[in-house]
């Protein structure tokens, strides 16, 4: 195969060079073509254009591939656990067992929050959305701990084990502070003995003084749904993470523009619109099959089902799917809105309409049913997705900050007004 490519605009012709990924991809590499031609390309909303050559993860979504750092997704999900696969993917390789511990450690070292973080949650209105605290909240973890967020890239890769391993301890306890503050009620006091789960959920949900046993199933569940969605490649929040990063920001900067851009309905959002689609047909009184058939007639859409980036079936959805009937069989939860649920799978997993367009049941189909039975509501459903891809955005950063060489700027395609004069104001 060549090892370049021919480009030919009017009557000139440029030679550019092709970039060979470890799974065969090819990209076209145009960084030099504005140069030569003066010419740029165009690909709105990005969707064909490599932004960054990356060592994190892979995905082939016509094959419904996931790999973390070459670890393929179900393997991680059967043999691994949240905390192990984020060192994975901060550092490259999966730790020894002494690497591992040192990590724990150190996480569990971070779970309580300083007195200034919690008193800039509970200054936010009562009615803020849980992901505008959390973002800010990062802000202010950032303050707190100066020392690891200096816009220095030097100093902050230095300091970047500590800061990784308290940022990822401490956003679950920016989530669980949201969540009591939003309630009136004062935050738990954590536990390092306990898993980094059961410390959060204990946070949550516990009344003070209390410590209510976690159901095995339950806390796997959980920990399943972070690992599942702690890195996904170059989606919105990651690439917004990455760029902010490109300018020289600290770690807890570029998290907190992370968070600002998975808050979006369309990226971070979508098992919330599960929940709200399967109240909805609850409400109108269906079991669900009169909604399938509005939705083959294209009159409604159904949420949860097949993805933007994968052609096959969601990989993650096929895990969760277990993880979710066990965890409900553990909670002994039967509600309407579950039974409506599982029809629509059942639907979805046997009707030919749904299999020839591959319209199958993705992640957020699962989580979010998951979510809504351990009690969490629907509002803090985009913030514990944030604290499942915390590991993914620090990778990100880090490689930003290790082989990061210009600040990100993309270039547009002007169509607006060209040159015309200033007019006094009586004269307009």
């Amino acid at each position: 195969m060549a090892d370049t490519a021919n480009l030919e605009i009017g009557d000139q012709k440029y030679s550019l060079n092709l970039i060979k990924g470890t799974e065969q991809e090819l990209a076209v590499d145009i960084s030099k073509l504005r140069k030569e031609s003066r010419v740029i390309t165009f690909d709105d909303g990005y969707g064909n254009t490599g932004s960054c050559e990356s060592e994190i993860t892979f995905i082939d979504g016509d094959k419904g591939i996931l790999r973390y750092r070459g670890y393929d997704i179900a393997e991680l999900a059967e043999k691994s656990n949240f905390l192990e696969s984020a060192y994975l993917l901060l550092n490259g390789n999966l730790p020894s067992g002494g690497e591992l511990d040192g990590f724990r450690q150190r996480v569990a070292g971070y779970c309580d929050l300083p007195a200034e973080v919690l008193t800039s949650i509970r200054s936010q209105p009562a009615g803020a959305h849980p992901m505008a605290v959390l973002s800010s909240g990062l802000q202010a973890l950032g303050g707190s701990y100066p020392q690891y967020g200096t816009n220095d890239r030097k100093k902050d890769l230095e300091s970047f084990d500590e800061s990784s391993a308290l940022i990822i301890s401490a956003v679950r306890s920016l989530a669980a502070a949201i969540y009591k503050n939003s309630l009136g009620e004062d935050l738990s006091s954590s536990d390092p003995g306990r898993t980094y789960c059961e410390n959060f959920l204990s946070m949550m949900f516990d009344k003070p003084g209390e410590s209510t046993p976690v159901p095995s199933a339950v806390e796997s569940a959980l920990d399943l749904i972070f690992l599942l969605h702690a890195d996904h490649e170059q989606n919105c929040s990651t690439s917004t993470c990455r760029m902010i990063a490109s300018g020289g920001a600290n770690p807890f900067a570029s998290l907190a523009g992370g968070v600002s851009a998975l808050w979006g309905p369309l990226h971070g959002g979508a098992n919330m619109a599960v929940i709200k689609m399967l109240d909805e047909i609850h409400e109108s009184g269906d079991d669900g099959s009169r909604f399938v058939e509005s939705a083959k007639q294209g009159k409604s859409r159904l949420m949860g089902f097949g993805h933007r980036v994968y052609r096959n079936y969601d990989p993650r959805a096929k895990i969760l799917k277990n993880a979710c009937d066990q965890a409900l069989d553990a909670l002994g939860v039967s509600s309407p809105i579950l039974q409506i649920a599982r029809r629509l799978e059942e639907v979805a997993l046997e009707d030919p309409y749904f299999i020839q367009r591959k319209l199958y049941p993705n992640v957020d189909f699962y989580s979010g049913i998951i979510l809504q039975a351990l009690g969490f509501p629907t509002n803090m459903f985009t913030v514990l997705f944030a604290i499942g891809r915390t590991p993914g955005w620090l990778s990100h950063w880090k490689e930003i900050a290790e082989n990061g060489k210009k600040i990100h700027r993309p270039r547009q395609i002007y169509q607006g007004e060209t040159l015309r004069p200033y007019l006094p104001v009586e004269d307009r």
